[in-house]
């Protein structure tokens, strides 16, 4: 129990990067001589699994819970938080497509590199076809496979259901199976440490760095753009609502879920991540377990870099013109594209072939740039997440925290404000 305590004194972030620091060693020494530890490994494979066992869970009760004891304010901060979330991925295919031609890539195919093609969206209509037969799937599939946008759906419709009819005991006990699923989570993510080693172990022990001798210009184009829309374009949303220094939340958010969400490379595992550090921030518990969610699903600014690139060297690799209308055209595509992109590792890496067939680039070539993708996805997919579930965060607590200021309550210690906060 000694142990346990001093475990539990050190901060989070702390304990998090030392986990990073010892399974990058362990990596690269069993890589070298050639020894798999699969018992590491294995750490990080029980920890996102845990996370992606208890996130429907969690989202289906919070909201259900939240939603039964609702009030008005909940409308005024949600529209500011879809606005956001729309124009950051907006946003980010520009800054995407900008990059593209600045620094201009072609991709270095193989053809034993194309994936299967049968789940590969042919337009953007199917994606949300897709999303909206998801939607009214059975609510108890929706939880058992993961569907979030099916979760969401039936927990706002049955959390509407119980404000207007739940007697006070049914509210109660709502509220009282919410503080159990979150408590778990807790317990869950304060065993983060070990699951970030186990998954970083297991990343430069099997890939190493050999995706860079192939595919580095591609891979710097990628992470340029989204460090750029993580440190410029997200700050820039943030300050203008907030009128103030946005760096603090940005990189607090950066922080404390990115680096989980790096590692997880799945928003919807950083989903309880994520609900943590908003309880953390002081926001209302009403706010965030719905928008958090709804942002796991549509605020997918890396998805729409990666389209945007993606397919746009794809065209550059087969000779293809691009007019600038049609970029324009790109720029709209992507970003309603990676509204649909799946919560999962990979997802938006099936969307590029939609975005491919603007351009003409036939379906084949296309299957292998997303073959490409899976190849650099180590880095690619792990920075995408980290950009895309942070931004949950970043977004749905601005609009919190613009609600404060509108009432007269004072922003967090850390944005400069009199409000204590976690730290």
């Amino acid at each position: 129990m000694g142990i346990v305590r001093t475990y539990n004194k050190i901060s989070l972030i702390w304990r998090i990067l030392c986990g990073l620091i010892i399974g990058v060693i362990l990596g690269v020494i069993f890589r070298l001589v050639d020894v798999n530890l699969v018992f590491i490994s294995i750490l990080g494979s029980i920890f996102v699994g845990a996370l992606k066992a208890v996130a429907p869970i969690l989202v289906f009760v919070l909201v259900v819970s939240s939603l039964t004891q609702a009030n008005d304010k909940l409308d005024k901060r949600f529209v500011l938080v879809i606005i956001l979330y729309l124009s950051s991925t907006l946003l980010a295919s520009i800054v995407a497509v900008v990059g593209s031609f600045i620094f201009p890539q072609t991709i270095k195919l193989k053809d034993d590199n194309k994936e299967d093609t049968a789940s590969a969206p042919t337009g953007v209509w199917d994606v949300f076809s897709n999303l909206l037969l998801n939607m009214v799937s059975n609510p108890v599939t929706s939880i058992v496979e993961a569907r979030y946008i099916g979760i969401l759906f039936w927990a706002i419709v049955f959390g509407i259901a119980a404000k207007q009819t739940a007697s006070d005991p049914t509210k109660n006990f709502l509220e009282d199976l919410s503080n159990i699923v979150s408590k778990t989570v807790k317990w869950i993510i304060n065993l983060a440490p070990f699951g970030i080693m186990g998954l970083v172990y297991e990343s430069v022990s099997e890939y190493g760095l050999s995706i860079f001798s192939d595919y580095g210009k591609l891979l710097l184009l990628l992470v340029g753009c989204m460090l750029f829309v993580a440190l410029i374009v997200n700050p820039i949303l943030v300050g203008l609502v907030l009128r103030t220094n946005p760096y603090p939340l940005v990189l607090r958010c950066l922080k404390e879920s990115g680096i989980t969400a790096f590692f997880a490379r799945s928003s919807a595992a950083n989903i309880p991540v994520n609900m943590e550090l908003c309880r953390k921030l002081g926001m209302d518990k009403e706010m965030y377990a719905v928008s958090i969610p709804l942002g796991a699903t549509i605020n997918m600014n890396g998805a729409a870099v990666t389209i945007a690139v993606m397919s746009l060297a794809a065209a550059k690799t087969v000779g293809v013109n691009i007019p600038f209308l049609t970029t324009l055209v790109l720029v709209l595509i992507a970003t309603l594209a990676a509204c649909g992109a799946s919560g999962v590792a990979g997802g938006s890496l099936l969307l590029i072939p939609m975005a491919c067939s603007l351009f003409g680039v036939s379906a084949d070539v296309a299957m292998q740039v997303v073959g490409v993708g899976f190849i650099i996805g180590v880095i690619q997919d792990s920075l995408e997440t980290a950009l895309n579930s942070s931004g949950d965060v970043i977004f749905a607590s601005t609009a919190e925290f613009y609600q404060w200021k509108k009432e007269g309550k004072s922003l967090p210690t850390f944005l400069g404000g009199e409000t204590e906060v976690e730290v």
